[in-house]
């Protein structure tokens, strides 16, 4: 796929109270060596199929609820390893951010140090970072 996916195209409204992590977690599905079609079909089962839309319903799931739910996107190459991710990225958040990436940016000096705390989380790496702020840069910027 050669069109990058905005997080409009996901109706992910980046302003709202939790639009930067609904986008924050498509860009982690996204950034991995995945189909993006399954990417965002991933997305869609956990957001908008099973309402996992914040950090702390999303770190409530249990890690057999989570691969079920990727199973049900089809992101099954990575279904193990990205669950745990995720579940560790919500809970990780919820502890250190008070479950916001609002809080997290204010936390950080500047978008360096941001970025750098966002590659912090197991799972995330430049391309997630790069994802992520082509869009929330201009929002926490």
């Amino acid at each position: 796929m050669s069109k990058s996916i905005t997080a409009q195209d996901l109706g992910i409204d980046i302003t709202e109270q939790h639009g930067l992590f609904k986008w924050l977690l498509a860009s982690f599905l996204m950034g991995k060596r995945i189909q993006a079609d399954i990417a965002v079909q991933a997305y869609r089962v956990l957001v908008e199929k099973h309402g996992r839309d914040t950090p702390r319903k999303l770190g409530h799931c249990t890690h057999r609820e989570l691969v079920a739910m990727l199973g049900e996107a089809h992101y099954v190459r990575y279904d193990e390893s990205t669950a745990t991710r995720l579940s560790a990225l919500a809970k990780t958040l919820a502890a250190e951010y008070g479950g916001s990436v609002s809080q997290m940016r204010e936390a950080s000096a500047d978008r360096k140090d941001f970025e750098r705390r966002l590659a912090q989380f197991d799972g995330v790496g430049p391309k997630t970072v790069e994802i992520f702020m082509r869009e929330a840069g201009g929002a926490l910027f």
